[in-house]
């Protein structure tokens, strides 16, 4: 069943996870590196030229934009790639939030376990942060956000405009949406087996329960509260404990 969420209601209490800060303690990062991993078969590194060409294709020749809004649903959300001037809530219908992305075997996985990152798929709907780019700097923050999300081509989930509703305002918005026909798609996994790999997955920049964690508690601190994250979160936490406290 596609996730569809409805729009999001005034921040509240935030509800109590099951993950803590106490399980994803547990999976510390690995030793960083500073080579970066070839890039897959078939792919190679963008350049500054490719970024250039990017945003004048999202842009368009005219480039007369007063505002520019970016649609973060997942990491983006507590880890802005660029300042931002303004910032909602919005709903996108047509596509929902799915750790559909794989496999990362450097920054939250590794080759014995991979982690599995979120992106936007068809179908469904997504309550996600809505980000207003300075309009003295749209150009620079987009080159920002496209280094961070797009560095490797072709992107297995490229840049996009979307429609969010915000209130009484619908927002064009640019955001990121697997391309189901990329190698890095996907699909198929149970809750329970995308539960196992979030459990495990730790790379240089940290572990994939790190990540479930920081997404789900902004996302409740913002009043958005998403059925599938919250029961992964809880799942994710069983495994930890599992695992590291066999005794408790």
């Amino acid at each position: 069943v596609i996730p569809e969420e409805t729009e999001t209601s005034v921040a509240r209490q935030p509800r109590q996870m099951r993950l803590t800060e106490r399980h994803v303690g547990y999976l510390q990062p690995l030793a960083p590196s500073d080579d970066m991993p070839p890039p897959p078969e078939g792919m190679r590194a963008t350049t500054a030229e490719d970024y250039a060409h990017a945003i004048d294709h999202l842009l368009g020749p005219d480039r007369d934009h007063d505002e520019v809004w970016i649609f973060a649903y997942g990491s983006l959300i507590w880890k802005p790639a660029c300042t931002f001037v303004e910032m909602r809530t919005g709903l996108v219908r047509g596509w929902h939030r799915a750790f559909c992305l794989g496999w990362n075997n450097r920054f939250r996985g590794s080759d014995v376990n991979p982690g599995l990152m979120l992106a936007l798929d068809r179908g469904g709907a997504c309550n996600g942060v809505l980000y207003r780019l300075p309009p003295d700097n749209i150009e620079h923050c987009m080159t920002k956000l496209l280094e961070r999300e797009m560095g490797w081509l072709p992107s297995p989930f490229p840049p996009r405009w979307v429609n969010a509703r915000s209130g009484d305002r619908v927002i064009r918005a640019l955001t990121f949406c697997i391309d189901r026909n990329s190698g890095r798609y996907v699909t198929g996994l149970s809750i329970e087996e995308i539960a196992d790999v979030l459990s495990k997955a730790v790379g240089s920049r940290g572990s994939m329960a790190e990540y479930l964690f920081a997404t789900v508690r902004h996302l409740e601190e913002m009043g958005i509260h998403d059925p599938h994250l919250w029961q992964l979160q809880s799942l994710v936490a069983d495994r930890i404990e599992a695992a590291f406290e066999p005794d408790r």
